[in-house]
């Protein structure tokens, strides 16, 4: 996919969100047309790209100079506090919900796995972009090695950090969760994951805007539906303000 649409797709999401698409999703009908439009989208992105395809990759001498964080930029949480000051030494991210071996990994673990480390482009919704280098597992290792069930259908990530009092989470769709370039990062440009960035482990995947990276994880979740979880509509900013579940660009 070439830049200029892929941003000019970016502009139109964020100028959706930000005024009369959060209107008009405020009533049942509304909502309605939202659903309807979003698997328009799902299934036209997915039949112009191979379920596969890769997003493009890029030098390190592409990288940004500076990756901001956005959203949360800390986690308050005096445990979590403690385990930044110390490196994360006890920090375990789980793998459960339907799977048939759950489990909890350390960061010694999870780094002794086989590590991916791609150069990509970060697309936020609000408009901006960052080239940054990942290092992490493929989170299609983590669900081969804990066995997802015959009846799993989507990933859930947990997260340690909270916005407007809500605990934040996200979740993908077994395509993207199944993705190659869809990783568990805890590095980046060739660090640790810093604090702002998600610290310190953090979802990457590439095919879906920025809101859907969900950082601080502690755990993966395989369910069957989203119907019980939050409001329902997979996500945080899904559930407080109407962001299409699925962001593919």
């Amino acid at each position: 996919m070439v830049d200029l649409p892929r941003r000019t797709l970016i502009a139109g999401i964020a100028a959706l969100g930000a005024g009369a698409c959060a209107r008009i999703a405020e009533s049942e009908t509304g909502r309605s047309l939202m659903r309807v439009a979003e698997e328009g989208h799902r299934a036209l992105h997915r039949a112009l790209a191979a379920r596969q395809a890769l997003v493009r990759e890029y030098a390190p001498s592409e990288r940004s100079p500076t990756f901001r964080g956005n959203g949360s930029v800390t986690v308050a949480d005096p445990f979590y506090q403690d385990q930044l000051a110390r490196g994360f030494p006890d920090w375990r991210l789980e793998v459960r919900g339907l799977v048939e071996t759950p489990l909890a990994l350390s960061l010694a673990a999870l780094k002794a796995l086989p590590q991916r480390r791609q150069i990509t482009r970060h697309d936020c919704v609000e408009g901006w972009s960052a080239i940054g280098e990942w290092t992490g597992p493929q989170l299609s290792r983590l669900l081969d090695a804990a066995r997802l069930k015959p009846e799993a259908r989507f990933i859930v990530l947990r997260c340690a950090d909270t916005l407007y009092g809500r605990p934040y989470y996200e979740s993908i769709d077994l395509v993207d969760a199944y993705h190659p370039q869809t990783i568990i990062a805890h590095s980046l440009n060739g660090a640790p994951l810093p604090e702002q960035n998600g610290a310190p482990l953090r979802l990457r995947v590439e095919r879906q805007l920025g809101y859907k990276h969900a950082k601080y994880l502690t755990a993966i979740e395989a369910v069957a539906s989203l119907d019980a979880i939050g409001e329902g509509r997979g996500g945080f900013w899904e559930d407080v303000a109407g962001y299409q579940w699925y962001a593919g660009i």
